[in-house]
């Protein structure tokens, strides 16, 4: 999925002035409780390439609070990153900040890159993609479409496998319905027809973002694991299903090598902010595709396309 993973854009949960009564006159400009609210807000904005967090990933540079007025800047890892996903994510960060309710206007600032002013105006103008960029093949919600149901495939491999390794046999997994799971704090409880089954909530709750967000699972009773193509699974295809999905997953961990190369080439080993963070996952044995060394992920870059 792309941009936005909360819930819906007026819930302001989680921020420390959602009542803007209580708001104090005597709060300076940046003050820190707000700036915190801001950042809370846009880390629920992601990188639709790589579906995480763009605070997670230090894209951004500067929030500046004046007021009711919120400025944000932020820098993607090279200057030709798609003007599409660069518009989600400035689309995304606006409309995440001004669900703060003491937020009256949010500008976004896109820096450093090759459509910078074009992205930044438009955003800030409230046009529409294809209002800024007329020669687009196009508009971005066919996009965000694919983006979306590529992180479901890829969130639901993982959902699978916790769901394998407690004891769930194929045919359980293939029959089970959404209100068939129920995530309580760090517990995921799973009815399998009489049988409960308890697992750790983590992947269950990010799957089922996923799958609501891409629109394939609304409704109690509908059918909670589909192929790529959204249909139902045989239990003895499972397996290639599970295939399948694991090429999503190291699709996306893919590009989060490449993005995480040129985002520290471009600001040092240790990131804007000297965190040193990695885009990969180290996790999942799967997405462990680089270790963060710009020079040794150049070299096997150089290599891999040479041949």
């Amino acid at each position: 999925m792309s941009g936005s993973s909360a819930g819906p854009a007026g819930d302001a949960g989680g921020d420390p002035r959602s009542d803007s009564a209580e708001r104090s006159a005597d709060d300076p400009p940046g003050d820190p409780h707000e700036t915190a609210a801001v950042r809370d807000r846009l880390d629920r904005v992601e990188d639709p390439e790589l579906a995480r967090s763009i605070v997670e990933l230090d894209y951004i540079d500067a929030i500046e609070v004046d007021g009711d007025r919120v400025e944000v800047r932020f820098t993607l890892p090279t200057a030709w990153c798609s003007p599409a996903f660069a518009w989600m994510m400035a689309t995304d960060a606006r409309d995440e900040v001004e669900a703060l309710d003491w937020v009256r206007e949010a500008r976004i600032e896109l820096c450093d890159h090759m459509h910078g002013e074009e992205i930044t105006a438009g955003v800030n103008a409230r046009d529409g993609f294809g209002e800024t960029f007329p020669d687009a093949d196009g508009d971005v919600a066919a996009v965000r479409a694919a983006i979306a149901d590529k992180a479901r495939v890829s969130r639901q491999r993982e959902a699978v496998r916790t769901l394998l390794d407690a004891g769930a046999d194929p045919e359980q997994v293939v029959s089970l319905e959404r209100s068939d799971l129920t995530v309580d704090g760090d517990e995921a409880h799973v009815d399998l027809g009489g049988l409960s089954l308890v697992v750790d909530a983590a992947p269950i709750a990010d799957y089922l973002d996923r799958v609501t967000t891409s629109g394939h699972v609304t409704e109690p009773g509908d059918t909670l694991f589909l192929t790529p193509e959204g249909d139902p699974i045989r239990a003895d295809r499972l397996d290639v299903v599970q295939k399948r999905s694991r090429l999503a997953a190291v699709n996306m961990g893919g590009q989060g090598a490449v993005c995480d190369a040129l985002h520290r080439a471009r600001h040092g080993p240790d990131g804007p902010d000297g965190s040193g963070a990695s885009y990969v996952d180290s996790s999942d044995p799967d997405e462990r595709a680089y270790d963060g060394d710009v020079e040794e992920f150049t070299s096997t870059w150089t290599l891999g396309t040479d041949d």
